[in-house]
């Protein structure tokens, strides 16, 4: 079947456009219509950029997932060992500015977690690209199952402190126990 091709860049920019929706207003009732009128688009348009409402959504999770993984990622590396990096992680993840899209992570992670197969492709990167840079930041001498725990803990504990966070908003509290976690990393600065 031939047809236009596809322009990459505009799809692209498009699928930026609609990733900054999905983070306003959520994907629970993500649907052709309202995301084109809010685009100012066709629905046709998001039809051949995207092909399904389904690969859709899959890529808006990967560009999602890839945005906060180089915001992060980008964080961390200014910083040296596990501590730094992991306090970079905490920094760029706890800001206020960044509220709705972790919002949205968490959202996409319980629904992932209901629908395995429909969120694969999530649920093979939620998790190990973490878990790769953290023991990367651990440097090429430490011993690997010790990086891979020290990672996991890393891991579970600013994703149970944003969860926090995002709940109770109680800024202060959670940011102490933070800080208290952070300060007994090995090599914190």
């Amino acid at each position: 079947m031939a047809g236009r091709p596809v322009d990459h860049q505009r799809r692209a920019e498009l699928l930026d456009r609609v990733v900054d929706y999905t983070v306003e207003h959520g994907f629970n009732d993500l649907s052709w219509r309202p995301i084109a009128a809010a685009l100012d688009v066709s629905p046709t348009t998001l039809v051949h950029r995207f092909g399904s409402k389904d690969q859709m959504l899959q890529d808006v999770l990967a560009r999602l997932r890839e945005r906060i993984f180089a915001a992060v990622g980008e964080a961390a590396d200014h910083r040296p060992g596990l501590a730094g990096a992991a306090r970079a992680v905490w920094e760029r993840t706890s800001d206020p500015r960044r509220e709705a899209e972790f919002r949205l992570f968490f959202a996409v992670y319980g629904r992932a977690l209901q629908s395995p197969r429909q969120f694969s492709d999530f649920l093979d990167h939620v998790v190990a690209d973490w878990m790769n840079s953290l023991r990367d930041t651990q440097g090429p001498h430490a011993d690997p199952s010790t990086a891979t725990r020290e990672a996991t803990l890393v891991i579970a504990t600013i994703r149970g402190l944003l969860l926090d966070l995002l709940a109770t908003g109680d800024r202060a509290r959670v940011q102490d126990a933070a800080d208290h976690f952070l300060s007994g990393l090995q090599g914190d600065l």
